[in-house]
């Protein structure tokens, strides 16, 4: 991975990565709940990156970015849209995964003319249900490290779980951190997603984005259960559907070559 950016938006110094082409409309990597920039898999960025500029960035508070979590989906998304203005991007694109892709939809609803294209990944609609998102969570407090990913993001059988473990293994965590403890982001980003899954569900809101987007989804995501994603699909007037087999939360992680071959396709097609 490239060296580590800073970029001060509105007062707070923000962590990114740039990487790949110099050329073209950037792809921003918006990251699942607790994640930070080295939680990307090098399989997905790597191939994406071959074709694009791609954009990393850890959100106010998080990672090596400085400032306050957010415990709300519309702060992290009035950060990011800051941020995309801070670098001076006339327009991109945007691969929302989890949490991620709250706050790509809500960039898509707020300004829309910043974007071109979106892909969600692992994502719900507002409305989701936050006892599902409450469950699944307190499954894996006695959990940690590698274990956590591996419950969260992957289903329980043994082939799932070896892509899980592969998946780990591409992972490497350079160290460089923001002022704001791991139990602070976890927090303010819980009672976030809880908010985002207590809300009601707007179906026209869904109807308003008319870019092209693309909804990846695993066939059993326990996270944000598959059939919420399905839903987001059908909502967007102008979205596809790829569902991936004997897949969790992570499906683009768990399938980076056919995620990677898929996004390229939908992200350059005319």
């Amino acid at each position: 991975m490239p060296n580590t950016k800073y970029i001060a938006v509105n007062g707070i110094r923000t962590a990114y990565r740039r990487l790949g082409r110099n050329q073209g409309t950037p792809l921003v990597l918006l990251q699942h709940f607790t994640g930070t920039m080295d939680n990307w898999d090098p399989a997905v960025v790597q191939p994406l990156a071959a074709q694009r500029p791609v954009i990393l960035l850890d959100n106010a508070g998080v990672g090596a970015s400085h400032g306050q979590t957010p415990d709300n989906v519309e702060q992290m998304t009035a950060h990011v849209i800051a941020f995309i203005e801070a670098l001076e991007f006339k327009q991109v694109d945007l691969l929302g995964f989890s949490l991620g892709s709250f706050i790509a939809q809500q960039i898509a609803q707020r300004r829309p003319e910043l974007l071109r294209k979106i892909i969600l990944v692992g994502g719900c609609p507002p409305g989701q249900g936050s006892s599902t998102f409450h469950k699944v969570i307190s499954d894996v407090a006695d959990k940690s490290g590698a274990d956590v990913l591996l419950h969260l993001f992957f289903t329980p059988t043994e082939a799932s779980q070896a892509l899980g473990r592969a998946f780990v293994q591409h992972l490497s965590f350079d160290g460089e951190r923001g002022p704001n403890p791991p139990q602070q982001v976890f927090t303010a980003q819980y009672k976030a997603i809880a908010a985002w899954c207590d809300a009601p569900f707007d179906v026209a809101a869904l109807r308003g984005i008319q870019h092209p987007a693309l909804v990846v989804q695993g066939s059993s995501d326990t996270m944000f259960p598959t059939p919420q994603s399905v839903r987001l699909f059908e909502g967007m007037p102008n979205a596809q559907l790829s569902l991936y087999p004997d897949s969790g939360h992570a499906s683009l992680f768990q399938y980076p070559a056919l995620f990677t071959e898929q996004a390229n396709y939908f992200l350059t097609a005319q």
